[in-house]
């Protein structure tokens, strides 16, 4: 952890210094597989002034209004910025496709809830992330792989705990009941969405110190892959600096 954020730090300075490039790191997975911690730890020494991260939750009124890729889109980051996403779009072939119900909110013409829209959904979501990577957001995607019996002795730690109570929602226990389905929805996505451009990686979860040491070894990879560099300066600017420095020294 400890040589993966050293590396992390030195790649991040880089990014945000060539101001070029910038990176969108997603994290999906199953309640209680340790986003935030991983979030958290992995992060932890970075420049926040350097990352932002957005945690999505059940969409808003203002955001049902647009299509299902606005809210992400808005929050991309910015050239030189390192964005997360928890949960992202992806969400819209997970948990839409496993409660169906949820389409009726978005108020969609019939034409486009017609024939495959978990086709389609794959389909446009590919396109979006190739658009990102050809303007130069490198996309990587992280699904957190916990197992349904550590799961639940998370579960049961969040209400043994008072200190973790508040994480504690009935509704998690609920979507217990769905776990096949979620699974058939995590297959699909992956099959269809892991693409050389934007690939996802598969972090086993149950233990968190091995979750968050890869998780940090595979982010710190790929800034070290990507052509990052501080900037040269030109001649002019060289001079500027000269003269700053004569200016400096001489009292000024």
């Amino acid at each position: 952890m400890a040589a993966n954020l050293e590396r992390l730090t030195l790649e991040q300075g880089r990014l945000y210094a060539q101001d070029q490039y910038a990176l969108l790191v997603i994290f999906q997975a199953m309640d209680a597989a340790g986003k935030d911690s991983t979030i958290r730890h992995v992060m932890s020494g970075v420049n926040p002034q350097g990352v932002h991260v957005t945690s999505f939750k059940a969409p808003s009124a203002k955001e049902l209004d647009h299509d299902y890729l606005w809210r992400s889109a808005v929050a991309l980051p910015e050239r030189g910025m390192i964005g997360i996403h928890n949960r992202s779009y992806y969400e819209e072939v997970l948990a839409v496709r496993v409660h169906q119900e949820y389409l009726v909110r978005q108020r969609l013409p019939k034409e486009c809830v017609a024939g495959d829209i978990w086709a389609k959904r794959f389909r446009q979501i590919n396109q979006f992330e190739r658009h990102l990577v050809e303007n130069g957001t490198v996309v990587v995607k992280f699904f957190l792989h916990v197992s349904k019996g550590e799961q639940r002795r998370r579960f049961l730690e969040r209400i043994a705990e008072p200190e973790k109570n508040w994480k504690f929602s009935m509704q998690d226990v609920k979507e217990r009941e769905h776990w096949k389905d979620y699974e058939r929805a995590y297959e699909g996505l992956l099959e269809e969405t892991s693409t050389k451009r934007a690939p996802w990686f598969v972090v086993p979860a149950d233990h968190k110190w091995y979750m968050q040491a890869a998780v940090g070894n595979i982010l710190a990879e790929t800034l070290r892959k990507m052509p990052l560099k501080v900037p040269v300066l030109d001649e002019a600017r060289r001079r500027e600096l000269a003269q700053a420095k004569r200016l400096l020294e001489g009292g000024g």
